[in-house]
């Protein structure tokens, strides 16, 4: 048994059923070996980006490390910003590389880079198998550190002339074994019950810790029994369902929107898995006075903004559920959050199409709600439509919507539908993209068709970086460097032998909705769209607060 033979048994022993990844000759014997397993399958896709990508969305649909696989040099660096996103978004993801022998390493070589050097900053943990002996415990180290909260990107180098050694034959897997959650401290479970006995105006801030289904479903007891409001990051939407009269929706736009109006007049902000990476603690306590009570499984990050009272460090949803314990059945908060939801919503809904009107991002987005079932997922790429996914897209679960925010990644919408397809095939999923976005990963495309996979891609069109174009006009009054153009993109489709579809009016959208979302067939909507809402919201919501 060689060293790539014995690595793939260790990736049967964590669960692995499919690796994504672009071959080359450094993973050679890898492949090879991977060829003669009956549990894996190794899927190639079109660029080392997409796989990635799709590992990503597979990490965190699961909580299981998705995997991907490059070789050396270019193919390890095309990985990076899937691996980095991954890493920023708490996804569980493990990639493997090659490397040229390590004999030809310590001078100028053919393709040659120290990749597990590059890839430190953006991953949890990452090594490189030196030696057949440690392949077993790299694998379980990887896949440990890769899925233990939070979750990220652990990294697997294997040198060419490593993966072709012959190993002894005792050299076997190690097994994976369940890990417990630390429990939170009782003292700092008494000192948070405190703060929330003397608060009037408590407001749950609920990020993207809390979206998994344990956290989440034990956090909407919780909110519900003592009517707490809750206002979510962009990564952390579904954590309570919008349906509850509790849910503030999302917060994090990049300006002063109407959930503001709650974090000012609230008193106490409880954070639930809140990442700082997605949304500065400068932009919601700016002068550093809220009193905070901090809830997540590592403690909180330096900041002068964010300097918790209270730091329940531990298992989210044993701490939610202890706290709940503590407090009085008699405690009930009074309804004062009742006029902001209200205000909320009501502009949500102000944005439904009518006949005759140009389409429009929030509008596109009323009418996929209006199709898609509750369970559904919509996964979103970035640029402007982030930004009013995040305010307008209304979940009702954890997971039923997917926003790339700690790295904010373009490109990832497309392969993320792949992933998200492979994991729940009989799930209604939209992929929800601009066309700048759309263009940085069309090519798996193909990756799609191949695999017979089921999803509807929507592209919106005003040949342009919007999201750009949208902050250029706030700060400066004008834009530059951001117009582009664009192929047909019903021809593109089909001549991937996909379906194309390109709307022409209010009745012909709801009408192609309809059909291709509840097929759960691969398809293609082109929608062009008017970005005159952008400004439009600026310009309210400026007027509103009086800035």
């Amino acid at each position: 048994m060689t060293t790539a033979q014995l690595l793939v048994q260790c990736l049967e022993a964590e669960g692995v059923t499919r690796i994504f990844g672009v071959p080359g000759e450094e993973n050679e014997d890898f492949l090879f070996a991977l060829s003669e397993s009956e549990k894996i399958e190794f899927i190639p896709t079109r660029h080392e980006q997409g796989a990635a990508f799709i590992a990503n969305v597979i990490g965190r649909l699961t909580g299981k490390a998705g995997v991907c696989l490059s070789t050396l040099g270019p193919g390890a660096t095309n990985l990076l910003t899937g691996l980095a996103d991954a890493n920023s978004d708490k996804s569980p993801v493990v990639a493997i590389t090659g490397q040229g022998s390590l004999e030809r390493l310590h001078h100028e070589s053919h393709q040659a880079i120290d990749v597990v050097r590059m890839f430190a900053p953006i991953t949890k943990w990452n090594n490189s198998i030196i030696d057949p002996a440690i392949t077993a415990e790299v694998v379980r180290k990887a896949f440990k550190i890769a899925e233990a909260e939070k979750p990220g990107v652990c990294h697997i180098e294997l040198p060419e002339n490593i993966a072709a050694l012959d190993v002894p034959d005792d050299l076997q897997p190690m097994q994976p074994r369940e890990v417990m959650r630390p429990a939170p401290e009782p003292s700092a479970i008494q000192n948070a019950a405190e703060l929330l006995v003397k608060a009037k105006t408590p407001l749950i801030i609920a990020g993207n810790g809390a979206i998994r289904k344990r956290a989440s479903a034990v956090l909407t007891d919780f909110v519900e029994e003592f009517n707490l409001p809750v206002a979510n990051t962009f990564e952390g939407k579904g954590a309570v369902s919008d349906r509850l009269d509790q849910s503030l929706f999302t917060i994090g736009l990049g300006f002063k929107d109407y959930v503001m109006e709650a974090v000012e007049a609230a008193d106490l902000i409880i954070t639930v898995g809140y990442d700082i990476a997605e949304y500065s603690p400068d932009d919601w306590n700016a002068d550093g006075k809220k009193d905070i009570v901090h809830i997540d499984f590592d403690p909180a990050e330096v900041y002068q903004t964010y300097n918790p009272q209270v730091e329940v460090v531990g298992d989210i949803a044993l701490s939610v559920r202890h706290l709940r314990d503590v407090l009085s059945d008699n405690l009930r908060y009074e309804d004062w959050f009742a006029d902001i939801r209200r205000r909320i919503d009501e502009d949500i809904e102000n944005y439904k199409l009518k006949a005759g009107e140009d389409f429009s991002v929030p509008g596109i987005l009323h009418e996929i709600r209006e199709v898609m079932s509750d369970d559904g997922l919509l996964i979103s790429d970035v640029g402007t439509h982030k930004m009013w996914i995040a305010r307008n897209f209304k979940t009702y679960e954890p997971n039923g919507c997917i926003i790339s925010n700690g790295l904010a990644s373009m490109g990832i919408s497309l392969p993320g539908g792949i992933g998200a397809s492979i994991v729940n095939p009989d799930r209604e999923i939209v992929s929800f993209t601009g066309d700048g976005g759309f263009m940085m990963n069309v090519q798996e495309l193909e990756t799609a068709k191949r695999l017979g996979v089921g999803y509807t891609i929507i592209v919106t069109v005003d040949d342009n970086y919007g999201l750009i174009t949208w902050k250029q006009r706030r700060s400066e009054g004008d834009a530059t460097g951001t117009e582009l153009s664009n192929p047909d993109f019903v021809k593109l489709a089909e001549a991937f032998g996909i379906k194309g579809h390109k709307p022409t009016d209010l009745q012909d959208l709801r009408s192609i909705l309809q059909k291709t979302i509840k097929s759960k067939e691969l398809n293609l909507i082109a929608i062009p769209i008017s970005t005159a809402v952008n400004d439009e919201l600026t310009e309210k919501l400026e007027e509103y607060f009086g800035e």
